[in-house]
């Protein structure tokens, strides 16, 4: 069986960035890897709400399904990796991917959400640059046969 200082040693170290939100949306826990991700130091970032991470044109989104997953106890994309946009300390949007868990208390109910996310903002350009020139080697083949 595992210590409470073990397991708070793997959350502190991990590669990927953890935080953990209660059911107010207030970060409760920010480690090591999420201030590298995001900019913020823990001090900074604990006692914030997620609004500081969510992209604007996401947090009505975000929100709903926050609520949603708490009061049902179910993420929308449990088992999944989501890749969406998030913002640093520096406001600039960066890519990251996403997954999600609800955390219960000893009785079951839901106490709050923890999200564990990689920044991929370089993978993301990657893509995007092979997906552009695909488009464009496949348009300029159609020319030619045209």
């Amino acid at each position: 069986m595992l210590d409470d200082d073990l397991r708070a040693r793997f959350a502190d170290q991990a590669p990927d960035a953890i935080i953990y939100a209660g059911r107010d949306g207030n970060i409760a826990y920010w480690n090591a890897a999420a201030e590298r991700v995001f900019g913020y130091t823990a001090e900074a970032a604990m006692g914030q709400y997620l609004d500081l991470i969510i992209p604007e044109q996401f947090r009505v989104a975000h929100w709903a399904g926050f609520e949603k997953a708490l009061d049902t106890g179910v993420t929308k994309y449990s088992g999944q990796a989501l890749a969406t946009r998030a913002l640093n300390a520096a406001g600039e949007t960066i890519y990251v991917e996403l997954s999600f868990s609800i955390v219960f208390d000893d009785a079951g109910a839901t106490i709050g959400a923890l999200a564990f996310a990689r920044d991929i903002t370089e993978r993301f350009g990657r893509d995007r640059d092979m997906r552009r020139e695909l488009r464009a080697l496949k348009e300029a083949a159609a020319q030619k046969q045209s």
